[in-house]
């Protein structure tokens, strides 16, 4: 009731629309639309009521709401079942419980903040009430745990996609999982998976995107690495339409993957947005440290690095740093 109460005024904010046709349009009473919007108003929206005019949203609070984010979702499974939370520890660790305990495939768990993020190769994840998309999505697919690191590509192509149309601005993609814009980093994705030798149990996509962050959002230590969507466009993004937009883009790469074309043209679409081929990088694995240039993604979305000698590397994991004006980033 809620949610469509607070549709109806959406679609008619800043215009009055008469209690009388919301109730009509929706077969229920008025006093019950008058006990909505008296709950819309707690929860921070702005909506003025006039005698024989009727209601007018004119301001809608800045942070994640499941009502409005649903106004904005084009899709049959992603986002269609909401854990939404002020702060959490992190939303990954709650996307894993509730996927133990038979959460449906696509349900997102968003957080306003997270207080024990986490990024690859166990480094901690800055993630700031109300400035930020801190989101996982429960995912369990078809395919065999060997295609698994094929999903962080498609959560990379989905934000890309959703900071594209949202802010207007070109991404590029720093394999295998960061978002960056002018060589700085807006987004981190952390893809973690539960299987068996040949079955997926479920598969977690942490996605950490620096929306609003201001300057002095991010510790001192990381401003000269790091950026968000405010920043690089001087515009405060609305995080729910965001948020949407990623989850529109996901469905739409991974029906496109499971369902229509496979995996070779999404790949594709990734190596001409990823900012690391062709670039000199430095690479540190887990038993040994090498610098050369990469040149190639394996169909796996390894990375194939070319040596001084002529030689060549594949990297499946560790971390690969990007040769950026005076140094590695």
């Amino acid at each position: 009731m809620k949610d469509k109460i607070f549709r109806i005024l959406l679609e008619n904010r800043g215009k009055f629309v008469s209690g009388e046709k919301i109730s009509e349009r929706l077969g229920v009473s008025r006093t019950a639309v008058w006990k909505v919007i008296g709950q819309l108003r707690e929860e921070g929206c702005r909506i003025e009521s006039v005698s024989n005019r009727g209601y007018c949203l004119t301001e809608i609070p800045d942070r994640l709401s499941g009502e409005l984010i649903r106004t904005y979702l084009n899709t049959n499974t992603m986002g269609q079942s909401m854990d939404l939370h002020f702060s959490i520890g992190s939303t990954n660790a709650r996307a894993r419980e509730l996927a133990q305990k038979g959460a449906a495939h696509g349900t997102l768990v968003a957080a306003e903040e997270q207080v024990s993020g986490r990024g690859r190769l166990g480094r901690s994840w800055i993630s700031p009430a109300g400035v930020g998309i801190w989101m996982s999505l429960i995912l369990r697919p078809p395919f065999p745990p060997l295609h698994a690191p094929r999903i962080t590509v498609l959560a990379a192509l989905a934000v890309e996609d959703a900071i594209r149309k949202v802010t207007g601005r070109n991404a590029g993609i720093k394999w295998p999982n960061d978002i960056v814009l002018r060589g700085r980093k807006v987004c981190g994705i952390l893809t973690e998976i539960q299987a068996d030798p040949d079955r997926i149990e479920y598969v977690t996509v942490g996605i950490g995107l620096n929306a609003n962050t201001r300057e002095e959002d991010f510790p001192v230590e990381l401003s000269p690495t790091a950026t968000s969507l405010f920043l690089e466009s001087g515009k405060k993004v609305d995080r729910n339409f965001l948020l949407a937009e990623i989850l529109n883009s996901f469905e739409k790469y991974y029906n496109r993957y499971a369902e229509e074309e496979g995996f070779a043209g999404l790949l594709t679409g990734y190596r001409k947005k990823c900012i690391t081929l062709g670039k000199s990088v430095h690479v540190i694995g887990r038993t040994e440290e090498f610098d050369g240039t990469a040149v190639d993604l394996t169909e796996d979305c390894a990375l194939v690095v070319r040596l001084a000698d002529g030689t060549f590397r594949t990297v499946f994991s560790g971390d690969v740093s990007v040769r950026g004006g005076a140094g590695y980033v």
